[in-house]
């Protein structure tokens, strides 16, 4: 697969029907890799759920080749970062991305898009968790603004082994007083640049 320089990549907001493809891509991260902490992998159903629990206020997006009708490339996505309402403008950012498009531009094109989205709807802060080692996942963090924030020593064990896991930061839109609500993902729709 071909997708150097970023050629032929789109970013669209994911839909139902894109769930199958994102199982596909997640479940190698949770059967075999340590960059989630689940262990059993989703499957399209559950990823429906999962991404009909955002209610049009988060975004999930997807990187296509060949068009925005084209195979799915990657995904990224925000969730609520913590469950009391006072963190409301803060979101944990994730992102995975296929095997065959690794380092060939479709993650930081999509991290970019979704990083611009949650600007434009009003967060001020985004979180990425990162399993560490990997330092590929912290370059696309570094890449596209978010800075080490701090690490979580031997939080979890996966493989027979414990890891750390690295907090990153990234500050989307200087915090203001008193906040405006963020607006809805289903408002604002997807922003590049």
């Amino acid at each position: 697969m071909a997708i150097a320089g970023g050629g032929g990549i789109a970013i669209r907001a994911a839909t139902p029907e894109d769930a199958a493809a994102i199982a596909a891509i997640y479940a190698p991260h949770v059967l075999v890799g340590t960059a989630s902490f689940e262990t059993e992998a989703p499957d399209a159903r559950q990823m429906r759920t999962r991404m009909a629990a955002s209610e049009g206020l988060y975004p999930w997006l997807v990187a296509t080749v060949g068009g925005e009708t084209g195979g799915v490339l990657g995904y990224a996505y925000a969730t609520r970062f913590h469950a009391r309402e006072a963190y409301r403008w803060t979101v944990e950012a994730t992102i995975y991305v296929a095997d065959v498009a690794q380092r060939q531009g479709a993650g930081r094109l999509l991290y970019e898009a979704l990083i611009d989205t949650l600007r434009a709807q009003g967060f001020t802060q985004a979180i990425g968790r990162i399993a560490l080692p990997n330092e590929g996942s912290i370059a696309l963090h570094e890449q596209v603004g978010f800075r080490r924030a701090g690490v979580y020593r031997e939080v979890g064990y996966k493989h027979g082994r414990w890891i750390d896991v690295g907090t990153w930061q990234c500050e989307l839109n200087e915090p203001s007083s008193p906040p405006e609500e963020p607006k809805r993902f289903a408002d604002v729709g997807v922003v590049r640049g």
